[in-house]
């Protein structure tokens, strides 16, 4: 069925584990890029485990020639063909006060969030648009529609992120690619927030956090709509959160 690129996997209970995970489930061949190469092996293993195709692609996002690296990586697996579904999952959700905030951390955020999904999606267009099919998914945050402090960068950078998702889905819609921006609208029950800060869980009670594989059943939802009936945006939230 193709390949499929998960960029931005760090822990396996994290929404790109998850996502690797659905999509090899379907028949997808994954590759899970990420910074941490012992991580992208530990969850490689475990699709492999379970009777699932994938592979480990050790990059930073940031970096053009690492971008293009893992679109090399599907179409030396697949024989020439480009993926069929990318998931521009990377992000880092940093805080700091204004006044203490340096010049490096602001550029930090908007480097791995904004440039980070601009050259993600102009490897998309050279290598799925030939083909006019393909699904390019973008993970955004309440962030994405709202800045608040202490995360004015983060905020600033998942906006860009977004308006570059917006603007390819308007320019590579017409080839045939698929572009969409999903919202996350609270605390994903991943490791992140589970290992550092359990208590937030205890907070929210049953069902006051995210599902990492709820989540990525609406990414698969989002890669197997026809072409007559495409969505570019939509936002997910508990049933709990205020909004």
């Amino acid at each position: 069925m193709g390949g499929a690129i998960v960029f931005g996997v760090g822990a396996e209970a994290g929404l790109g584990g998850a996502l690797c995970r659905r999509f090899a489930r379907e028949g997808l061949t994954v590759f899970a890029v990420g910074r941490t190469a012992a991580k992208l092996d530990a969850m490689v293993e475990g699709v492999r485990a379970a009777g699932g195709r994938a592979h480990a692609v050790a990059a930073d996002v940031t970096q053009a020639r690492d971008i293009a690296g893992a679109f090399d990586a599907v179409e030396k697996e697949t024989g020439g063909a480009p993926p069929v579904l990318v998931a521009y999952n990377a992000g880092n959700m940093a805080a700091a006060p204004i006044a203490e905030m340096t010049d490096a951390f602001f550029e930090a955020s908007w480097r791995v969030c904004a440039f980070g999904a601009f050259l993600c999606g102009r490897e998309a267009a050279r290598r799925m648009a030939p083909r006019a099919q393909g699904t390019l998914i973008f993970t955004g945050a309440t962030s994405s529609l709202r800045s608040r402090p202490p995360f004015i960068a983060f905020a600033a950078a998942k906006a860009a992120e977004r308006a570059v998702a917006h603007g390819l889905a308007r320019e590579l819609g017409p080839q045939g690619i698929h572009v969409a921006h999903v919202i996350v609208d609270g605390v994903i029950d991943g490791e992140l927030v589970n290992a550092r800060a359990p208590q937030i869980k205890e907070k929210l009670g049953a069902d006051g956090m995210i599902s990492i594989d709820a989540l990525a059943d609406t990414w698969w939802m989002l890669h197997a709509q026809p072409r007559s009936a495409w969505t570019l945006e939509l936002d997910l939230r508990p049933y709990k959160e205020t909004f």
